[in-house]
């Protein structure tokens, strides 16, 4: 059973092929409606509404390109299909360029029926994908929101037109951005907005899976490829088979894997590991890293010609310091989510606690505004958030010069970089009482980076002793 958009408008002056070509297109289970030329078919697209239109080009009246012209001033979206005599595609041709869909020959019967039906079916459909695009528009204009993205703000509305803009096409897109700034609900948002969105999501971050099982986890492997490969395993790429793949924290994949992932990107076909077989993929490729990418290729941690085959599009989050003007939206929109996730009262927070949050600087940035709001909504036994409700110390006065010197890292002339680094990392250790998550996310870097250090320091260490 059709939607009642799925309306079709036959403008025909030729009565028999008209009655004709409204019981075929009925018969498809499309609701029609038939006019005898241009200028009673514009009285019925104004009155009727249908969702596209079959138009004969020579009609007498208002001929179809003139009813092309004319359509253009509907406010309603319209797709039109022209019909054209055998030997008027110069006419056909002219039509397309005002604005028809396509155009189809006469007489229909054979193939060509079965073309219109296609180009009906694919007309009605694209119709349909705008419409849904031009509600998205409205929806942005009018609350500020892209799925679960959120803000006001020019910055946030910059980002909403880019995925908007490049939802629709097949392009790479590489997402940039601190930490928390919402990578991920872009990629989803793009999935969400594409032609692709009923096919899968998938992400996976580079960054939490071991260098020795990466390879595996993206490309998957055959039973008895490695010690441990009990069964054949599809990848990440098989996962999202025709739908959309994530890969977060892109630049801490190895430089061997990203050698492989660069070749299933041009090549559009990967193999498992331990196979001799190569499969086809149809798979949009999405990239995200916390780092900057230029100084990434810089220091040789992500591939020249790999980021500039991820980078055809880029969007990039800004940090919540430089958008604070969507606070308020998104802790009504977080708060919303969390008090629904826990089932508990807090609806909203209080005017001294919405300070304290405009003044902070948050160096987390949205995930930490999401986690602050989710435990103090735990803790809070009614509906209004107070500063007791939040973490101790959080929003305290930044530390005094005394405390600030005894934090500094102290390094003379002649100090390697490594060296620097090195002691920059166990100072940061030492001031979050080794919380190595809280430590790795001051210095800007992954989790795996942290540990991959210490277990280096280690070694050092270790052979220092001997």
């Amino acid at each position: 059973m059709t939607d009642d958009k799925d309306k079709v408008l036959i403008v025909e002056d030729e009565e028999n092929t008209r009655t004709g070509l409204a019981e075929l297109v009925s018969s498809w289970g499309y609701r029609v409606e038939t006019a005898r030329d241009g200028q009673d078919g514009l009285e019925k697209v104004v009155a009727w509404t249908p969702a596209l239109v079959i138009t004969d080009l020579k009609m007498p009246r208002m001929t179809g390109m003139e009813l092309l012209e004319r359509l253009s001033d509907v406010p309603q979206q319209l797709a039109v299909i022209v019909l054209t005599a055998q030997g008027s595609i110069d006419s056909a041709v002219e039509a397309m360029k005002m604005g028809a869909y396509d155009f189809i020959e006469k007489p229909l019967h054979g193939e060509r029926t079965t073309r219109l039906r296609t180009i009906l079916q694919h007309a009605l459909r694209q119709r349909g994908a705008e419409r849904e695009l031009e509600a998205t528009r409205r929806k942005l204009r009018d609350t500020g929101l892209l799925g679960s993205l959120v803000g006001s703000s020019r910055k946030m509305q910059e980002i909403f037109r880019l995925v908007e803009m490049v939802a629709p096409s097949t392009a790479s897109v590489l997402i940039t951005g601190e930490s928390g700034t919402g990578k991920e609900l872009v990629a989803r948002n793009i999935h969400a907005l594409s032609p692709r969105k009923a096919k899968p999501f998938v992400a996976v971050n580079c960054a939490a899976i071991p260098e020795t099982l990466i390879e595996s986890e993206v490309f998957g492997h055959e039973k008895g490829a490695f010690t441990g490969a009990m069964e054949r395993r599809a990848g990440c790429f098989e996962l999202a088979e025709e739908g959309t793949l994530l890969l977060d924290e892109i630049g801490e994949m190895p430089i061997g894997t990203q050698a492989k992932l660069l070749r299933v990107l041009e090549d559009r076909k990967l193999r498992r590991l331990g196979s001799k077989v190569e499969t086809p993929i149809d798979v949009r490729v999405l990239a995200a890293t916390n780092k900057i990418p230029e100084e990434a290729v810089a220091r040789g941690e992500l591939r020249n010609d790999l980021y500039y085959r991820l980078n055809v599009f880029n969007i990039h989050m800004p940090p919540l310091r430089d958008h604070k003007e969507d606070l308020a939206q998104l802790v009504e929109s977080l708060l919303a989510e969390v008090t629904e996730k826990h089932n508990r009262p807090a609806s909203v927070v209080s005017e001294a606690v919405m300070n304290v949050f405009k003044s902070y600087s948050w160096p987390g940035n949205v995930r930490e505004l999401r986690n602050t709001l989710e435990r103090a909504a735990i803790v809070c036994e009614g509906s209004v958030i107070e500063s007791r409700h939040l973490p101790p110390g959080f929003g305290a006065p930044r530390p005094t010069a005394s405390v600030q010197e005894a934090n500094a890292v102290r390094v003379g002339v002649g100090t390697t970089v490594e060296e620097a680094e090195r002691l920059l990392i166990l100072k940061t250790l030492e001031s979050t009482n080794n919380n190595k998550t809280r430590a790795a996310e001051i210095l800007g870097i992954s989790l795996k980076t942290l540990h991959n250090k210490l277990k280096e320091y280690g070694s050092v260490s270790a052979a220092a002793e001997v």
